[in-house]
């Protein structure tokens, strides 16, 4: 990066303002091509059902363990007692879609990020 190394003009062969333009112009360019911003946040959230319900879509992650004694459904698939499963939309702003459960019988404990 010398093009702001110059003693010709400017800061006279301080080449930091050049280098600091550079890097907010790659940030810029990710930036808008991902969709994500510096400093973007999520919102955590815990449940403990005892009955139906549904995780709506566009949740980044989710993980919903079986902390009671009955079975569960969980995407219509059964969740045992003591069994876990997790969900992970993976890579950056993917989200997931709704997810059903019932913990009719038992309890559930879910924890989401939105």
């Amino acid at each position: 990066m010398s093009v702001g190394n110059l003693k010709t003009y400017g800061n006279k062969g301080n080449n930091f303002p050049f280098q600091l333009k550079v890097l907010q112009g790659i940030t810029s360019v990710i930036s808008s091509l991902t969709g994500v911003t510096t400093g973007a946040s999520r919102v955590t959230n815990i449940l403990r059902p005892t009955s139906t319900g549904t995780i709506a879509a566009g949740t980044y992650s989710v993980s919903i363990s079986n902390v009671g004694t009955g079975n569960g459904l969980v995407k219509a698939v059964t969740l045992k007692p003591g069994e876990v499963v997790n969900f992970d939309a993976g890579a950056i702003n993917n989200t997931l879609d709704a997810i059903d459960y019932d913990a009719t019988g038992t309890e559930f404990l879910i924890v989401y990020i939105s």
